[in-house]
């Protein structure tokens, strides 16, 4: 009994597939990454179980406005625990959450309520980590905003040294809203 308590669980069954090119160390490794996530990633707070869209209130829940100008919009995110990954840095799916979040928040400040806007196009570059309970300053500004188009650049620094952590690029079609 206690010998089967003490053998490690593996993340692949009987049915998992594994090339012969992979050794047993790199099998292992991967292995052993996927168990850290799936035991860390279902560690969600309770407050947020049960709950349609979580993962959206979870992000709210970290992020909070400072300024908000024409064009412009700044933000701080707390890098809490229930957002990290197996490296136990800011998951880069939150990141792009919130990278989103924000280009859409900025770009309603200079685009009228009369236009629906339709993400074309987000891109990341993950340049650095943010480490857990690390507060992540975001700045977002409208690149360029015309009559059917807006791009919106937001970067990620850390608080403390300004390092840039990671940047975007947000491209949004403009859409005249449809009447029912």
């Amino acid at each position: 009994m206690g010998e089967e308590n003490s053998k490690r669980k593996s993340s692949y069954t009987k049915d998992t597939i594994i090339s012969e090119e992979l050794s047993k160390e790199d099998v292992a490794l991967v292995d052993i990454l996927f168990m850290h996530v799936l035991q860390d990633g279902y560690n969600i707070p309770p407050q947020y179980h049960d709950v349609k869209d979580f993962f959206s209130q979870l992000i709210r829940s970290c992020l909070k406005l400072h300024s908000i100008h024409p064009g412009k919009i700044s933000c701080i995110l707390s890098v809490k625990p229930a957002i990290l990954n197996a490296y136990r840095t800011l998951h880069g799916g939150a990141i792009g959450a919130v990278a989103e979040r924000v280009s859409i928040a900025c770009a309603r400040t200079v685009v009228g309520k009369d236009k629906e806007l339709f993400l074309g196009e987000l891109r990341m570059s993950y340049l650095s980590a943010a480490p857990c309970n690390a507060e992540v300053v975001i700045d977002g500004s409208i690149i360029r905003s015309g009559r059917n188009i807006t791009v919106v650049a937001v970067d990620f620094r850390l608080k403390d040294s300004r390092k840039l952590v990671y940047t975007s690029n947000a491209t949004f079609y403009h859409m005249p809203v449809a009447s029912l």
